[in-house]
């Protein structure tokens, strides 16, 4: 029996869901969304954040460093046209100094009130005289990143390429203090005995400097850039490190020609610093969060950038804590945010801001952490804790913020009188028609809203925000149906706050899809196979239709394939691929028709299994067709419920061999003829073959030279055969590869 394809496939699909909810409860749910006056805790609460107050609008775009004078004035460094700003206590703002450089990484106001300012990319440090810079110290570097007084006066200085540490007495000489042999001194502090600690990159290392070249590596981080580093009285020290240790950023600029080895580059307010030279395994690449005004400056000279590739999913910045005994723990640490700057408070809890929004989070002791405010700008670029309210400095607008703590938990001093929080999208997968939203409610009021489209990212061709109609804390949504959808609420009132929101919605049921279909021919034994020549292929012989109308078989063009006849109980196994996008649970039905017939036939429903097995003599010679239906009805309401349908090519079931017939011998002398006539009712022929007196078997063509009709002559003409009587088989076989076979005695 051999199974024949013939091209031709259709699907057909009828429509399907259950409901099912989006739930927000924990912390990670939330944390992805937009906050406008609202804080998130660590248990995933949304409430009040603390008031947050502009403070001032430098004009730039971002304000590098912030240092607190003895009478209350705070001092901002900004990028990029280089400026000195002086924010008195009564919020007044006075332009103090423009540098001939374009910015100001630095700023440090000593015991008396005087301030110096540090500018780049060629490194001078200056002291502000009324409306005038006075040059102190010319270090003979690019970059100064960090300024730091010491207990007697002594102003300590981080450079970059070469990455050293000066000292600048009050005489204003100054001397080489340390030399990291790093690319950047990226920071600075002076802990409780007079020690400085500088932190570096590209390798991350924290020195504790107890003197003139004379050094203790504190810590070596798995991360790039050293940031901030705070130490504490008791001899602990906190340190935050940035720059993701896999990221990859390049930028070609003039600098490269006359750094020796350092490329500098920053997208944004974030650059990237690589040491190009560094080929040692332990130099890792950079990305420093500090120097974008390296860029700036390029950019003023013409260089060009090109684009950053982040790695995601790895490490970007951690938080470390170093105890007095020099062991060192991760106190948090993120993939997703860089942290730029951070504040110790009295009781144990630190503030630290990120580049995301310009968020400034909460850690408490037990490491988790809370998110207090979101600014809505580039990144909180430094942190000032001035005794009650905390300012923090941002990127992108180069503005000052101030930020009112809470007298206490839950307490509401300092609170903002109300707040927004936008969620973020959510992808139902599908079309879905959306039920009621709610939530859980402590004091005040929460009004929520929603928006739908059926754009990834919402924009003009999304739906009007929408106010959900019905009961106070589980009302109806009234967004037009679609595949996404986000939520806002707005909050007010004291101690209010928002926990386990769940929006409710069906999705429109997909319908599942018939890939393929297959018809094998399956037989009893192995050794119930007929003998082939010795070039044949054993192999069944399959036929495949799939839901793009293809047909596939098994044999390459011209291998005869197994031969399976009626008397070996060989049996059609049809057997398909079926899924599923919703991952519906699947029933099938297998249907059959003649190619001759107008009407389906069930062969068996209501099967799970994806193969079915047919005897083979329920059906006579003859093209016929399968279907396969499958439907998610066990999954779905019965009117819901979808189904999807594919019908295979005709396939052509030939049990019956060839009919031979030859004609009477003529002999000639030595010369031997014999004709052939064949035919086959149900497919054409494809082979014949001879043997004289049980030799071996001999190919011969079709007298009009093709065999590839249901009706063939065949002409033997046999030479030098001696006299006597002979034996001559002649064997037909058919496309299904059946074989008729006849014999004539020649005297």
């Amino acid at each position: 029996m051999k199974l024949i394809p013939f091209l031709c496939a259709s699907a057909m699909v009828l429509r399907g869901a259950t409901t099912t909810t989006w739930e927000m409860s924990a912390y990670q749910d939330f944390i992805k969304g937009r906050f406008n006056g609202i804080s998130l805790d660590r248990d995933g609460r949304l409430m009040l954040a603390p008031k947050l107050e502009d403070v001032f609008a430098s004009g730039q775009t971002v304000i590098w460093s912030i240092a607190k004078a003895p009478d209350g004035s705070i001092y901002a460094g900004t990028g990029n046209r280089g400026r000195v700003y002086r924010i008195a206590p009564n919020g007044t703002a006075t332009l103090v100094w423009t540098a001939d450089q374009p910015e100001v990484f630095a700023v440090a106001v000593d015991s008396a009130g005087v301030v110096y300012a540090a500018t780049s990319p060629d490194g001078r440090i200056y002291r502000i005289e009324g409306d005038k810079g006075v040059e102190v110290f010319n270090p003979q570097a690019k970059y100064i990143w960090s300024l730091a007084f010491g207990a007697d006066g002594t102003l300590y200085a981080g450079t970059g390429n070469p990455a050293n540490v000066y000292a600048i007495d009050k005489a204003g000489t100054g001397q080489l203090y340390y030399s990291t042999g790093q690319g950047h001194v990226t920071s600075l502090a002076i802990d409780s005995q007079g020690r400085v600690l500088a932190g570096s990159e590209p390798n991350g290392i924290i020195y504790r400097i107890s003197g003139k070249e004379k050094a203790f590596v504190l810590y070596d981080a798995n991360l790039p850039e050293i940031r901030s580093i705070k130490p504490m009285p008791d001899g602990t020290v906190y340190a935050v490190a940035l720059g993701g240790a896999l990221s990859n950023r390049t930028l070609s600029t003039p600098y490269s020609s006359s750094i020796p080895g350092i490329t500098v580059t920053a997208p944004a307010t974030s650059i990237t610093v690589t040491d190009t030279q560094a080929n040692a395994p332990d130099v890792k690449p950079k990305s420093d969060g500090k120097a974008a005004a390296a860029q700036n400056a390029a950019l003023q000279s013409g260089a060009v950038a090109t684009p950053t590739v982040e790695i995601a999913g790895v490490e970007k910045s951690a938080i470390y804590k170093i105890n007095p005994d020099n062991t060192v723990e991760t106190l948090w640490s993120s993939k997703d945010e860089n942290i730029y700057d951070f504040v110790m408070q009295p009781n144990g809890e630190m503030l630290f801001g990120t580049d995301v929004q310009a968020r400034v989070y909460k850690l408490t002791s037990d490491r988790k952490p809370s998110l207090l405010v979101q600014a809505n700008e580039g990144e909180a670029t430094r942190l000032l804790d001035t005794g009650g309210s905390i300012l923090a400095a941002t990127g992108e607008t180069g503005k000052l913020y101030r930020l009112t703590l809470p007298a206490g938990p839950g307490g509401s001093n300092g609170d903002a009188s109300n707040g927004d929080y936008e969620s973020p999208v959510h992808d139902a997968g599908t079309v879905a028609r959306w039920g009621r939203i709610s939530w859980r409610q402590r004091s005040g009021t929460a009004k929520f809203q929603t928006r739908t489209g059926n754009s990834l990212r919402p924009d003009q061709t999304w739906s009007e925000w929408a106010t959900p109609e019905g009961s106070t804390n589980s009302p109806l949504i009234k967004s037009p149906n679609a595949r996404y959808i986000q939520w806002r609420a707005e909050l007010s009132g004291p101690g209010v706050s928002v926990e386990d929101v769940i929006v409710a919605y069906l999705p429109q049921n997909n319908p599942p899809a018939v890939r393929s279909i297959s018809v094998q021919a399956v037989g009893g034994s192995q050794a119930s196979q007929q003998a082939k020549p010795a070039s044949s292929n054993n192999g069944a012989y399959t036929v495949t239709v799939t839901d793009t109308g293809e047909a596939t078989t098994s044999s390459s063009t011209g291998t005869p394939a197994t031969t399976v006849s009626r008397n070996q109980g060989s049996q059609l196994q049809v057997s398909w691929q079926a899924d599923d996008p919703d991952g519906d649970r699947l029933n099938y039905s297998l249907w059959f028709r003649g190619e001759d017939e107008q009407s389906w036939k069930l062969i068996r429903m209501n099967m799970f299994e994806n193969a079915f097995l047919i005897d083979s003599d329920v059906l006579a010679d003859g093209r016929y067709y399968f279907r396969v239906v499958a439907t998610d009805r066990p999954s779905n309401p019965a009117s819901e419920a979808r189904q999807a349908e594919l019908v295979s090519s005709p396939v052509l079931i030939d049990n019956t061999p060839p009919v031979v017939m030859l004609s009477a011998p003529r002999r000639a002398g030595t010369r031997l003829e014999v004709d052939v006539d064949a035919t086959d009712a149900t497919s054409p022929l494809r082979r014949c073959e001879y043997s004289l007196d049980a030799g071996p078997w001999m190919p011969i063509e079709a007298a009009d030279g093709v065999t590839d009709s249901p009706r063939e002559q065949f002409h033997i003409a046999l030479e030098n055969v001696r006299a006597g009587e002979h034996l001559v088989v002649v064997r037909v076989y058919d496309t299904a590869n059946n074989a008729g076979l006849a014999k004539v005695v020649v005297r």
